[in-house]
């Protein structure tokens, strides 16, 4: 058995039920994990339910007023869940730290690659301007382009993740199911780059209420953005870049895609216009990890 290694270095293959089935499984250093502190929403909701179930017992005939105080509490879950730069679900970094703004920087993220096609372009990009940035790539597409993974983490960037799947049903998981996704692309994306990611964003933004639990366990911090350009779903670049740029300023967190999930081709008109509009008002783009260093957690 290997060593315990740490996050930020390279990790070493470990024997194990992972080997025995023909894969390379990724042990995490004991004490990477923090601990979970439920979210008030979730404590609230766990009272909801244990007084809904006291009242019950005490008085039956409430039931359908017990009930809709149940429907009212799940539908403000699935609100918190479908919205998200919500904080009601858990800690969700929407701006990098004030020491990383008092720097200057801003953050550049992509989701959803990588892409054989647009992932060398964009980096080519960004190297071409002395950006850094942060890619939160899928689990199965960084198992099947291992290189191009090596390549992002060789360039300066750090690779977070974006789920394995990237499902549109990652919301509804249940406890086990989100926590097999979720390790999955550990393991995926430790074995493409042999660096675990240290960020989690959620597939299409949307937050399990059951999520934290799991970031936790894995030592994973949540992060969303501060403005995004629905370059998925907008194929009109100047739109797209206003979007991104209207008031833009030191310690934003923008979100952009580099896979071909939607019409993410729209990025290599629009991340030219990104890049030189942070030169014009003196901000430099990184990568999370950099801005964030002792302070990933919102």
């Amino acid at each position: 058995m290997s060593a315990p290694l740490t996050r930020d270095r390279p990790l070493e293959r470990e024997a194990g039920s992972g080997a025995a089935s023909g894969r390379n499984v990724f042990r995490f250093r004991e004490g990477v994990s923090r601990r979970w502190r439920p979210a008030p929403a979730l404590t609230a909701t766990a009272a909801a339910h244990a007084g809904a179930l006291l009242a019950f017992a005490a008085a039956p005939a409430a039931w359908p007023w017990l009930a809709a105080a149940l429907a009212a509490n799940h539908g403000t879950l699935l609100a918190a869940s479908l919205s998200p730069r919500s904080q009601l679900l858990g800690a969700n970094r929407v701006r990098l730290p004030e020491a990383a703004a008092r720097r200057g920087e801003v953050a550049l993220t992509f989701d959803d690659g990588p892409d054989s096609e647009l992932t060398p372009r964009v980096l080519d990009l960004l190297d071409a301007h002395g950006a850094k940035a942060s890619f939160f790539c899928i689990g199965e597409r960084a198992a099947a382009q291992p290189g191009l993974v090596r390549e992002i983490a060789a360039r300066g960037h750090s690779v977070e993740s974006h789920g394995q799947r990237h499902s549109a049903a990652f919301a509804s998981y249940g406890p086990w199911r989100l926590m097999r996704d979720v390790e999955a692309a550990q393991d995926a994306i430790a074995g493409a780059c042999g660096v675990a990611p240290r960020f989690f964003r959620a597939p299409f933004g949307t937050r399990n209420p059951m999520l934290d639990p799991t970031l936790s366990r894995l030592g994973l911090h949540y992060v969303s953005w501060t403005r995004r350009g629905y370059d998925t779903v907008d194929r009109r670049a100047p739109r797209v870049l206003r979007r991104l740029t209207a008031g833009l300023r030191a310690g934003d967190i923008l979100l952009l895609h580099d896979g071909e999930l939607g019409h993410a081709r729209s990025v290599l008109a629009v991340l030219p216009g990104v890049l030189a509009a942070l030169a014009e008002r003196g901000l430099r783009g990184v990568s999370l990890r950099a801005a964030c260093g002792d302070e990933p957690s919102a």
